[in-house]
């Protein structure tokens, strides 16, 4: 497993093909999966890499919190799909000094945190799964947004490909159409459904807005619950 080398375009291409159908490295929540493999970037995704940049973007708004993400950080050939190396290089220098400090002299401590993280994971999927089983209303509401392009020459199709792209449990995106706003300019409207305890439309706006290439603004032109 890997995303080949993190640092080159390749790298970047695998992990974006990689995030085409999911919103984070594993399970549906920032953990410190996304927290090995953002670190491991050394240069944001370009613009046509949009399942990557979005991810990218989600991801960066954590780092002020991001030792408190959930899940034991594990070594980037771990994380990718199937049959791709890690090659991602580093530029750490090697000493006496890093060779002293490799030798582990808190190795139980830092197992028996890996086990005591694994077993409260463990506890949580047992919890989530018995909470499961009871029946509960789920809010969800009806959102028609607004994006609205820089010019006339932003590329409409580009611009909707990238609004799309971004993915998140809860989220449902639905019908779209080009509305004119005059001097040759078009806007794009979506609508979309989401679970109210799950997506709102700040981070909505956050994600969309960051395809600073494409998209000016955005607006909520309704907003209706379910």
């Amino acid at each position: 497993m890997g995303f080949g080398d993190l640092k080159s375009a390749s790298g970047l291409k695998v992990l974006n093909e990689f995030l085409s159908d999911r919103s984070y490295i594993e399970g549906y929540v920032p953990s410190q999966a996304d927290v090995a493999v953002f670190e491991a970037i050394s240069t944001p995704p370009s613009v046509d890499l949009c399942h990557a940049l979005r991810w990218y973007n989600h991801i960066k708004s954590y780092q002020g919190q991001k030792n408190s993400l959930p899940g034991v950080k594990k070594t980037l050939g771990q994380y990718g799909p199937a049959g791709v190396a890690d090659t991602t290089t580093t530029s750490v220098p090697t000493t006496k000094d890093d060779d002293d400090d490799d030798i582990d002299l808190f190795g139980s401590d830092e197992e028996e945190d890996a086990e005591a993280a694994r077993l409260k994971e463990e506890r949580l999927a047992a919890y989530a799964a018995k909470k499961a089983k009871k029946p509960a209303v789920i809010a969800k509401s009806s959102i028609l947004l607004d994006v609205k392009p820089w010019d006339d020459e932003t590329d409409m199709a580009k611009l909707e490909e990238c609004v799309r792209s971004i993915q998140m449990d809860g989220l449902v995106w639905g019908q779209s159409k080009l509305v004119p706003v005059g001097y040759g300019i078009k806007k794009l409207q979506i609508s979309c459904v989401v679970e109210d305890d799950k997506v709102g439309t700040d981070i909505l706006e956050e994600q969309i807005t960051a395809f600073e290439d494409f998209v000016q603004s955005m607006d909520v032109a309704a907003f209706n619950k379910i």
